[in-house]
């Protein structure tokens, strides 16, 4: 049998569209930050202490701040230029730039701010972002679990502040911040099941189930804390914390040894969570099988995945991932719980996911990138720039708004993501 072709079949054509997006929000930073620097000029050097404390010497690094400014803006034009060549030619920016663009964005700003001799701390400024990022990778990764899944997890808020209240309140019965940090994964799993109990189960709408668990959890910690935590602060709000573990030799490298090596374990422990779930994910039959309940529940279904236990247990794992990250607020950064001192944190740790396009490494780097921004509100006040102080204190949500508004592109959530699944 013979199989005739007809060669005179009309082709599809691909329709290509441009993504501008990514170009515009470039060309609106940088022309802003042109606006500052013309508006508000600076004379003499900035500079950049890069000495850390460790047993290498390192000198200070001075930069004649006008033209350090001017030349990198130009870099920046010369980037938002490429990513316009990019858009009209149809092409796909590369991941570089943006990350380079950020970086010199970021390098500009930091030496008009320290304007006049003002003195950056490299070292101790990326410690800083690096300490308020590690609730944020933790609730970013739990996002990404839940959402891979098929859940949108609005709940990571609650998780955060439960786990931090079970974590101090068990630490300062046991005075062990490791039952602490169980304590806090298990607050974190309190809050999950119940999130997950109404949206697989009883199939309420996701979003709902979240904002409602995160205003019940604001409103049961602010109770316990003044019915029993306040009248009890020396027995039951003064949690035992972990301390600082430098790693041998590594804890040695200049700037980022100190910053890398010289943390507390729930810091390691984020180094190895943040790797087996980006190993996880892709490389073992737990990360398939989760992916496929998030993408296509109904050929998961076909081949033997049982759709709705999966995305339960998983949102399970999430939430007591989310509650180690509770925990570090109690456990690290102060050895007390007050109301509400998670502070939206978990709203921006969602954005992390979304801006990360809800892969684990990604998402981790949008949690760092946006506690650095948090961080920088501090520096820009101890340099006392002209900028006011109400601007300062939304720099973090600017920072968020403008990378997932902009930044993030065209991307996708997972194509069953917030969609209940009901096997017919």
């Amino acid at each position: 049998m013979t199989v005739a072709i007809d060669q005179e079949m009309p082709r599809l054509d691909v329709v290509r569209t441009r993504q501008l997006k990514l170009p515009i929000t470039l060309t609106a930073v940088v022309l802003l930050l042109g606006l500052l620097f013309l508006l508000s000029p600076v004379k003499g050097d900035s500079v950049f202490r890069i000495g850390d404390g460790t047993a290498v010497a390192l000198d200070d690094i001075h930069v004649p701040s006008s033209a350090t400014m001017w030349v990198t803006w130009v870099l920046l034009v010369l980037l938002a230029a490429w990513t316009w060549a990019d858009a009209v030619l149809y092409r796909r920016t590369r991941m570089w730039l943006p990350i380079a663009y950020a970086l010199l964005a970021i390098f500009a700003f930091l030496t008009w701010a320290a304007q006049g001799g003002g003195v950056i701390p490299v070292a101790g400024t990326l410690a800083g972002a690096l300490s308020l990022s590690v609730p944020l990778v933790y609730g970013a990764l739990a996002g990404v679990i839940g959402e891979r899944g098929g859940v949108v997890n609005i709940a990571i808020e609650g998780q955060l502040l439960l786990g931090a209240f079970a974590a101090v309140l068990l630490s300062s019965i046991t005075h062990s911040p490791f039952v602490g940090l169980v304590g806090a994964m298990i607050g974190g799993v309190l809050v999950a099941f119940v999130l997950a109990a109404f949206s697989i189960r009883y199939l309420v709408d996701q979003i709902i189930v979240g904002v409602v668990l995160n205003v019940l959890v604001s409103g049961l910690t602010g109770f316990l804390y003044g019915a029993l935590l306040s009248p009890n602060e020396a027995t039951l709000n003064s949690a035992a914390t972990f301390s600082k573990w430098p790693i041998p030799l590594l804890a040695d490298i200049p700037i980022i040894g100190p910053v890398l090596f010289n943390q507390t374990f729930i810091v390691y422990l984020m180094y190895v969570t943040v790797a087996l779930v980006a190993w996880g994910l892709y490389r073992t039959r737990w990360g398939l099988r989760l992916r496929s309940v998030g993408e296509h529940p109904q050929a998961a279904d076909t081949v033997g995945i049982k759709v709705n236990p999966t995305r339960f247990w998983n949102v399970l794992l999430a939430g007591a991932i989310a509650g180690v990250g509770g925990a570090y607020f109690t456990l690290v950064s102060v050895p007390q719980f007050t109301k509400d001192m998670t502070a939206g944190l978990g709203f921006i740790a969602l954005a992390a996911v979304i801006f990360g396009g809800w892969d684990p490494i990604r998402a981790t780097l949008a949690a760092l990138l946006f506690g650095f921004a948090t961080n920088l509100q501090n520096l820009l006040t101890v340099l006392k720039t002209p900028i006011p102080s109400e601007f300062m204190l939304m720099l973090p949500y600017l920072v968020t708004i403008l990378a997932v508004a902009g930044f993030a592109g065209q991307i996708k959530a997972p194509a069953a993501d917030g969609k209940p699944y009901i096997k017919a």
